[in-house]
């Protein structure tokens, strides 16, 4: 593991020699696996970025049927946590929070080979520590372009008219206007020309229990030639990504820590491969990890003064799933 002013020094290293490396960073951006490809050992690692993988395309445990199940925490639980952040949005210490969650979950599979066997965009295993399966962009970059895709906004698809009920909510509507504005000034940091290019749109996630429907938007920006020379400086100006902490994020963050109570390690950072010309990055949610042999699942969403603390708790819940299928 890498300290934060390590991580930089070697992305700047690798980005200005445009030499090809996989980046983990856990959510405080003070931990960071950095490493080049042949540091990797498919024995330890495994990582499934786009075009960019060393997960072989083979079945592991495929006869077996899925068993699955979660212990949220209670509900009273859950509004202790949910109290304190509404009042420091009634305050006007935050205009939104992402509240998360830690929950114990029991599956008839591995970590690895949940990895091996669920469909997402982005893909990590770390032996003995987590698996992470996100849907989730972080930021694009390619050919003097940046793009960031953030998720804001879930609902059951099975509900009558769901994919209105969600673009029309105002608490939806709210929250996904401070990740987009947040996300906008984040990026005009290290970007020119910083603009919305598509806005609240809908993906749909199929899982072991239901289909979802995610609402995301891209923002898009211009960069600098040499902008790789000094990539690890101007990738840590992003952290932590916008859409899994709040606004303002400075204070937010400290919201979070006193709130949540658990630490979310890894949850919630970024993970993703530079192969010298372009990278793509995704944000580390849908995360397992290994604790003391127990599945913890780890879990969250979006709080705003709009919010109802039991829709948002069955939002929390609702996310606790492994997409294989």
């Amino acid at each position: 593991m890498l300290q934060k002013s390590e991580a930089i020094t070697k992305m700047n290293t690798l980005g200005k020699a445009r030499r090809p490396f996989l980046f983990v960073i856990d959510f405080l951006g003070k931990e960071s696996l950095i490493l080049v490809e042949d540091e990797i050992d498919s024995d330890e690692l495994l990582y499934s970025i786009g075009s960019n993988s060393n997960t072989l395309n083979i079945k592991i445990e495929a006869d077996k049927e899925l068993l699955f199940s979660k212990k949220p925490i209670n509900y009273k639980q859950y509004q202790k946590a949910f109290s304190k952040v509404k009042d420091n949005l009634d305050y006007g210490n935050t205009y939104l929070v992402n509240l998360t969650q830690p929950t114990p979950i029991s599956i008839n599979r591995t970590t690895q080979s949940i990895h091996y066997q669920s469909k997402a965009k982005y893909k990590l295993w770390l032996k003995n520590k987590f698996a992470v399966f996100s849907p989730e962009t972080f930021v694009q970059i390619e050919k003097g372009k940046i793009a960031s895709y953030p998720m804001k906004g879930t609902i059951d698809a099975r509900l009558i008219d769901a994919e209105n009920q969600i673009l029309n909510d105002p608490k939806e509507i709210a929250e996904h206007n401070t990740i987009v504005d947040l996300i906008r000034n984040d990026l005009s940091m290290i970007a020119k020309n910083v603009q919305v290019e598509s806005f609240r749109y809908i993906d749909r996630l199929k899982t072991n229990q239901k289909e979802l429907l995610q609402v995301s938007s891209k923002i898009i920006g211009d960069l600098d030639d040499d902008f790789f020379d000094e990539l690890g400086t101007h990738f840590f100006k992003l952290l932590p990504a916008g859409s899994i902490c709040g606004a303002p994020k400075k204070k937010t963050v400290e919201i979070i820590l006193e709130t949540e109570n658990y630490d979310r390690g890894f949850y919630t950072g970024v993970f993703g491969f530079f192969d010298g010309k372009k990278l793509d990055s995704g944000v580390m949610i849908r995360f397992i990890e290994e604790q003391n042999g127990e599945l913890i699942f780890k879990s969250g969403g979006g709080i705003t003064i709009f919010s109802d603390a039991e829709k948002e708790y069955n939002e929390l819940i609702d996310k606790v799933y492994v997409p294989i299928y």
